[in-house]
């Protein structure tokens, strides 16, 4: 038995799980492990296995789980806790991912969105907690990525254009993209959220992965729901459900959407360098298959006006995902 394992048995055992029959849950890009648990009693339990040692910390889970359980949102019970080690026990909100949900039936795609928008639109509403500022500077940064990892990776020297697009980016997220900030979950999409029926209003949408949660512009989480890098939202579906946050939310649907494709650029950047990297560094080439989809997303945001200063730095910097660039980019992937 391997320390960690070891450390997690111990955990369970204390708090009185220690018999439950374990099964592995699919993780995430991070270095978080999930298991569902089956206690003698026949209920179920997920173990949030968060090893410190590898830049891991449960307490922005556990803080902000309670501030969403506040707001009467659906993010997991904290059932038990070892901060120090690194060890959750959740509630386990099922496993009715919307993903799941609508590629068994598309037609669910409009009421799922939908829920979601009603928590976007509470979050938006509520009091924000103490976080950090997901500011211009932290957003050039992590979109430069693309010129860091994903053209690096692709084989190309992109640093000319990396220098230009951090000079002149900053300015266009000042100019379209500056708001109060709001908690913004930024990593919300259909992979995130699991339906509950059985619950009321927006608490029927179950929340996941929210730990990296900062204040930002509201459109940034719209553009993490309808530009998935996991599934092809469709270009109707897309329109319809901006058109509904922006009815609801009563923003200048101009205004908004200016915002919404230059934060568009920014976090479709950010993920390019982010699926190179992992491939990488980390050996997880299945990322690299995602990165058209990506890339799509990126160009249809790069197409609003308001993306004019960087466009051509942007296109001239950056292969297309060829068939072959991302064969290039798989054989720097390592062999685990």
């Amino acid at each position: 038995m391997t320390d960690r394992s070891a450390d997690s048995a111990a955990f369970l055992s204390a708090i009185g799980w220690g018999e439950a029959v374990r099964t592995h849950l699919a993780g995430d890009a991070s270095n978080r492990r999930y298991e569902r648990l089956r206690g003698p009693d026949e209920k179920d339990a997920v173990l949030m296995d968060a090893p410190p040692d590898k830049g891991e910390d449960v307490r922005p889970f556990v803080a902000l789980a309670t501030h969403l359980s506040g707001l009467g949102l659906s993010a997991p019970e904290i059932i038990a806790q070892d901060t120090a080690r690194g060890f959750l026990l959740l509630e386990d909100l099922g496993d009715a991912l919307f993903a799941r949900l609508m590629a068994d039936d598309p037609d669910t795609q409009s009421p799922l969105y939908s829920a979601a928008i009603d928590v976007l639109l509470t979050l938006r509403a509520a009091p924000s907690p103490t976080l950090p500022a997901y500011d211009n500077q932290r957003m050039t940064d992590l979109a430069a990525l693309a010129f860091g990892e994903y053209a690096s990776a692709a084989g190309h020297d992109a640093s000319a254009a990396d220098e230009a697009f951090r000079i002149a980016f900053p300015a266009v997220l000042s100019d379209h993209a500056t708001a109060p900030g709001i908690f913004v979950h930024r990593d919300f999409h259909a992979e995130n959220l699991i339906w509950l029926p059985e619950r009321t209003g927006a608490a029927r949408v179950g929340l996941l992965d929210f730990q990296d949660a900062m204040l930002g512009h509201p459109a940034y989480d719209l553009v993490s729901l309808l530009q998935d890098a996991r599934r092809d939202v469709p270009a109707d579906t897309q329109t319809a459900m901006f058109d509904l946050y922006v009815r609801q939310s009563g923003d200048n649907p101009t205004t908004f959407g200016a915002a919404y494709a230059v934060l568009g650029v920014q976090r479709n950047l950010r993920i390019l360098g982010v699926f190179a990297r992992l491939c990488r560094q980390y050996g997880k080439p299945s990322y690299v298959d995602l990165i058209p989809r990506v890339w799509a997303y990126l160009m249809q945001d790069l197409a609003h006006p308001a993306l004019a200063p960087v466009a051509g730095i942007i296109i001239d910097a950056l292969p297309e995902p060829t068939s072959e660039t991302l064969n290039v980019i798989r054989a720097t992937c390592p062999t685990r």
